[in-house]
């Protein structure tokens, strides 16, 4: 067998590993990356891209069925879910598309097949042709995650799914479950419940979107409530029936048991790292519970080896896989980086209200000992907001008292998972207080808010 030398060997296409590919190329390395399914990876194919695709769908239902308030005739819209799924699969495949055409452009080799490891230096692909070896003194494994499935609850794509089987729905949901709340779950419920689904939602920790600032958590549950959806907290299955056409369902939330029949649920549990035949323990690599150990700088314990994205464990973003594939292709190129610090990578979840959010929470902040101050502004005190019809939201601030460091915010409401990019920018420039304070914001704005959020917080809103 013939052995093709590289300078970098990816190990996964996915929005981690092609970025990696690409910049590696760009620095002037030799590289080859190898995927197994699709290009572009889980994000690109069934999940960022076409989840949101799908909501997007559900967003111009919903404007639709309000279009009177907007002095626009139109009557008894109805939703086609076949339509809007052919529609989401069409927006991936064309970035799918965009994903080879920049591979190809960039001069890296793409080899289609399974990859494993043989030495530290040395990968070997299965493909349809025959193994191919591909040596190289750099390894970027970004095989990315999978959905981590409940033993009494397998997703078998019909009556119980996962978020693959979700985003090709073999029906329209009636009585729907959804057991998990984090943001591929309440992206799930508030998509099928804004078609009309009768939505539970099922959450074991004591509030929905757990990882998110716990004011802003409550905003969302009374605002999904008001949506028609039923929100149980601090809750578990105690028990699962899975019949011929229905799931039945008993749910202890520790105050009673609910007990209820559905046609439909959908898994959302968290994930594990697809680490499973990549020959990664046989060559030193540390693994702790399907995910792999890595330092600061994406390193493993192996040298030359290395680890991005949702493999190397949370938070489990593609924006912050890509950031660690620039930032390993230029460490391995001799360029000077610095970690990828996860208080810095901003957090999004497409819901209707949408939910974004960057740095500490509030409670985070107090538990870190630091005395703050808190600026809160709500969307129905904001013009552009009650323009859109979208008066319901909330912008909120954390900063350091002593130093007028921004600490965190956190958003909800609507268009916030971009508005966020905003106080991202902020952090990273290290701006205070002061800066944010005397900066212009456009009028009139969503943006407005941000800039109102932090005169809040130190006593100076004017609109509120």
């Amino acid at each position: 067998m013939v052995t093709e030398n590289f300078d970098m060997t990816v190990v996964g296409a996915g929005p981690g590993g092609y970025v990696a590919a690409i910049r590696g190329a760009q620095l002037g390395l030799k590289v080859a990356i190898v995927e197994r399914e699709h290009l572009g990876g889980i994000c690109l194919n069934w999940g960022c891209v076409p989840t949101k695709a799908l909501l997007r769908s559900a967003e111009v239902f919903h404007l639709v069925e309000r279009a009177s308030e907007f002095g626009v005739a139109a009557s008894a819209p109805s939703p086609d879910l076949d339509a809007m799924v052919d529609r989401s699969r069409k927006v991936a495949n064309q970035l799918a598309s965009g994903v080879k055409y920049l591979l190809q452009k960039n001069g890296v080799s793409t080899i289609m097949g399974a990859a494993r490891l043989e030495a530290p230096d040395l990968v070997r692909v299965s493909t349809n042709e025959g193994d191919r070896d591909l040596r190289s003194s750099n390894v970027v494994i970004a095989t990315g995650a999978r959905a981590r499935e409940l033993p009494e609850l397998p997703a078998d794509g019909n009556l119980v799914w996962n978020y693959r089987h979700a985003l090709k729905p073999p029906r329209m949901p009636r009585n729907l479950l959804v057991v998990g709340s984090g943001a591929i779950g309440i992206e799930f419920a508030s998509f099928f419940n804004s078609l009309g689904a009768k939505t539970t939602v099922v959450e074991v920790l004591d509030r929905i979107l757990p990882v998110e600032d716990q004011e802003i958590s409550e905003f969302a549950k009374r605002q999904f409530v008001k949506q028609g959806m039923r929100i149980l907290e601090s809750a578990r299955l105690s028990s699962i029936k899975i019949n011929a056409g229905s799931v039945d369902a008993t749910i202890d939330t520790g105050k009673d048991q609910v007990k209820e029949s559905f046609d439909t649920v959908v898994s959302a549990v968290g994930i594990v790292g697809n680490v499973e035949g990549l020959g990664l323990e046989e060559a030193g690599v540390e693994v702790d519970r399907t995910h792999i150990q890595v330092d600061e700088l994406c390193g493993t314990a192996v040298a030359g080896i290395h680890a991005i994205g949702d493999v190397a464990g949370p938070p489990w973003l593609a924006h912050k896989a890509s950031h660690e594939g620039t930032m390993v292709a230029e460490k391995i190129s001799g360029r000077e980086v610095h970690p990828v610090r996860q208080e810095a990578i901003p957090g999004c979840t497409y819901c209707m209200p949408q939910v974004a959010s960057v740095g500490l929470t509030e409670q985070q902040a107090l538990d870190s000992g630091l005395e703050v101050r808190v600026g809160r502004f709500p969307y129905i005190g904001n013009g552009k907001a009650i323009a859109l019809g979208e008066p319901e939201g909330l912008i909120k601030t954390i900063f350091d008292s002593s130093t007028g460091e921004l600490l965190g915010a956190h958003m909800i409401g609507a268009e916030v998972t971009e508005l966020i990019q905003g106080f991202v920018v902020a952090r990273q420039l290290e701006t205070t207080e002061e800066d944010l304070m005397h900066s212009v914001f456009p009028h009139p704005t969503l943006s407005e808010m941000m800039h109102e959020s932090v005169l809040s917080a130190y006593g100076r809103a004017i609109h509120f």
